[in-house]
């Protein structure tokens, strides 16, 4: 059921009923406010789990503590995902767990003597202090779109530590980021890495970091199919924005060269907003790259001498995915409100060439949000078959309702999903047929996916 965008745009009258719901939709103004109708208000889940609009369902099709078909236990702390095509009806969740070192009673041993030991004699990559292997890493789910079951589930990462966010390459694989810069002393080897998993990886990879990509908080990766360019951010109040140019594309490991965005006449520029509006909501800026060095940041300070070397700050960058040429990213506590901005990047027709100058690539502040029942802290996003974004609330207040959101080719937001759980959302991605959308609920962990009538879309505005 691929859509392109003026399939989507055209849209139909004709929904689904939501299975085995009755009862009146809830009150909007309760928990999230819309700019266009979207696919309607959210309807209340019989489960009091996960509300959608009538005619959208899920199902868990995965969750954390259950046995894998590898014999690991499925560890908790779902964060960052994407999706693979395998086949005509199979697809690949390459999916992070967000685990500390402390964290490895909800890890793929689950705690068990017996577990850690095979674990220990599997590929890894770092143990803890009392030699134990660290609990971070990747699984894999094998899912049949078709009959809607999951097919099989299984470790693919091991040894690894805060596994965050991530993105597809073109070479079929998941690029999943570490978001810790812990180093020997709290565990046995330097981390802040990203590693490379093959979505068709069947059992544990043998983990060698992609170090020519910087060791930093990573949080998130998008690539340039074209030159193979890769765009990384960075979950810190003081973050920058990456990229790493190499010598040939696919070859992350042969060489190239980190660096940071600059806004073209603005050295170190403050695109937050915190401090009174420097970059307008809308607006576009002019953009060029500092060359960044000693990458291997032994302090955990790359952030801080690309920006005294000229790059621009940005507050807490999480999310980023590619659309129609261009990468759109979030900035969870950006904006004067603090709330979230998202960044809209659209690279040079000579992208990481010394020609690139003549045309250089533009940064704009696609979207910033001023009231929370709008968006709240946007963290993870990807970009839908037809063109719209879908973001992840992550709300930093007791008792946290978090929602899914989406954002129009035009800016305006509209309200996709309700979690009612005291967790984020995380790792939201499609199937390439358009047909289901997959995201996770963040702790203890649970996989869902969501199909519905997504042609049905309105542009009315509320």
């Amino acid at each position: 059921m691929k859509l392109n965008r003026r399939q989507f745009a055209a849209g139909s009258l004709t929904t689904l009923a939501f299975a085995g719901l009755a009862g009146r939709a809830m009150a909007a103004a309760e928990t999230y406010r819309n700019e266009v109708e979207g696919y309607g208000p959210l309807l209340p889940d019989p489960a009091g789990f996960f509300d959608l609009p009538r005619g959208f369902r899920y199902s868990v099709i995965s969750s954390a503590g259950e046995a894998m078909d590898d014999g690991f236990v499925t560890p908790g702390n779902f964060d960052g995902m994407a999706c693979f095509p395998l086949d005509a009806r199979r697809v690949a969740l390459v999916r992070n767990h967000e685990l500390k070192p402390a964290g490895r009673d909800r890890g793929p041993a689950g705690g068990l003597q017996r577990l850690e030991k095979r674990l220990a004699e599997s590929p890894f990559y770092s143990r803890d202090n009392e030699g134990r292997v660290l609990p971070g890493g990747t699984s894999t789910i094998v899912y049949d779109l078709r009959s809607r079951l999951r097919e099989s589930q299984y470790l693919s990462l091991a040894g690894t530590a805060v596994n965050c966010a991530g993105g597809p390459t073109p070479w079929g694989s998941w690029l999943t980021c570490e978001e810790t810069t812990i180093r020997p002393g709290e565990v046995e080897r330097d981390h802040g890495w990203v590693f490379d998993v093959p979505a068709r990886q069947r059992g544990l990879l043998k983990p060698e970091p992609l170090t020519r990509l910087g060791r930093f908080k990573h949080e998130a990766a998008a690539v340039e199919p074209a030159t193979g360019i890769i765009y990384l951010t960075e979950d810190r109040d003081d973050s920058l924005f990456y990229r790493f140019v190499p010598e040939r594309s696919g070859e992350l490991r042969r060489g190239g060269k980190l660096q940071a965005l600059s806004l073209r006449d603005e050295h170190g520029a403050d695109t937050r907003n915190w401090n009174g509006i420097g970059f307008e909501p809308g607006s576009t800026r002019t953009v060029r790259w500092v060359d960044l060095d000693e990458t291997h940041s032994p302090n955990d300070d790359l952030r801080l001498r690309g920006h005294s070397a000229g790059a621009a700050l940005f507050a807490r960058g999480e999310g980023i995915h590619r659309g129609n040429g261009e990468y759109y990213f979030t900035c969870t506590s950006g904006g004067a409100a603090k709330i979230g901005q998202i960044m809209r990047y659209v690279p040079s027709a000579y992208e990481g060439r010394p020609e690139e100058g003549r045309e250089p690539a533009r940064l704009q502040l696609f979207v910033e949000s001023r009231d929370p029942l709008l968006l709240d802290y946007a963290d993870n996003l990807t970009v839908t078959p037809w063109g719209h974004l879908i973001l992840c609330e992550d709300k930093y207040v007791d008792d946290p309702v978090n929602h899914l959101k989406g954002v129009t080719p035009e800016g305006r937001i509209y309200t996709l999903a309700r979690l009612k759980a005291d967790t984020e959302l995380a790792g939201v991605c499609f199937s390439a047929d358009g047909s289901t959308m997959f995201v996770n609920a963040y702790h203890p962990g649970r996989t869902l996916a969501i199909t519905g009538p997504w042609s049905s879309f309105q542009m009315a505005v509320t």
